[in-house]
């Protein structure tokens, strides 16, 4: 029986993304964007849900975000989840990778006994592959990325395929791990009907506070007593339930900044004919030595 901890992203999509939804203060203005479940994720889930399958366990899906958020986590419920926990505070807004990093770590202790944690191995909105191995160095335990599959788990280790450049390595990992998965690791399964009937109401603290707005017959206490009984309450992580440093998270503790984007678009140039002989590839040699290219 092993506990599977997921990191979950909601990430805008970035197809295309342009300097205009760029706030002054270099961050996304998400609100720009619409919101996809970053795919990578998805098949972290994938995996951990697998581990559930053949060894046993339960599987808990936290995701570190604004309150629409809350939608990644229904759907991690639709495939299997069985529990799932909002971080959700305006005091982490403009997080970089290492307050990420930190706020999930912190998170991570509190929910505490866990075997696994997996994560996909970047998101789409930064493409830093950091966030992941930055939280096993922040939870002191060990880790491996590009993970494809877990082959097998036994006396408390962890027999994990890789992708490397060229092929996969076969490694062994002592639990508690992390790993980052690749998107070619597995094929997401698609949500069960009877779970989506089931937590398709379900609502994070924030999600009831916007239903408590503007109507004062509605009580926030109340609300969440009555979610929490039908078993429809997500669980949010704010400051106050996290014992973090206020000067590690948001924009005061991410030192990365973004002062520009742009959008760069591949035009290609004059063509050149190289003949296949030994005196076409030489000259091409020549001309890509001169251009500093080689």
């Amino acid at each position: 029986m092993f506990h599977s901890i997921v990191l979950v992203k909601q990430v805008p999509d970035t197809t295309n993304i342009t300097g205009q939804v760029m706030k002054e203060d270099g961050t996304v203005n998400r609100a720009k964007l619409p919101a996809i479940f970053n795919f990578e994720d998805i098949v972290a889930l994938e995996l951990a849900l697998k581990v559930k399958d053949k060894f046993g366990g339960k599987v808990t899906a936290i995701t570190m975000g604004p309150p629409r958020a809350s939608d990644i986590l229904r759907e991690c419920l639709y495939m299997g989840a069985d529990t799932v926990y909002a971080i959700s505070d305006r005091k982490f807004a403009g997080a970089d990778t290492l307050a990420t990093s930190y706020v999930l770590s912190e998170a991570i202790k509190k929910i505490g006994d866990y075997d696994f944690i997996f994560a996909g191995r970047q998101a789409i909105d930064g493409d830093t592959a950091q966030v992941g191995p930055q939280t096993a160095e922040k939870l002191g335990i060990p880790q491996a990325t590009y993970v494809e599959e877990i082959l097998d788990i036994k006396d408390g280790k962890a027999k994990i395929r890789k992708k490397i450049d060229g092929g996969f390595e076969i490694v062994e990992a002592k639990l508690p791990v992390l790993l980052t998965v690749i998107k070619g690791a597995a094929e997401p399964r698609p949500f069960s009907s009877k779970k989506v009937m089931q937590y398709k109401g379900a609502k994070s603290l924030m999600d009831l506070e916007k239903l408590t707005e503007g109507n004062p017959l509605l009580y926030i206490d109340t609300l969440k007593h009555e979610y929490e009984e039908r078993n429809l309450f997500i669980p949010t992580l704010t400051t106050d339930d996290l014992p973090v440093d206020l000067t590690r998270i948001g924009i005061k503790g991410s030192p990365t900044k973004v002062y520009k984007i742009e959008s760069v678009v591949l035009a290609g140039g004059n063509q050149e004919r190289i003949e296949p002989t030994k005196k076409g590839i030489g000259e091409l040699i020549d001309k890509l030595i001169d251009d500093h290219i080689f």
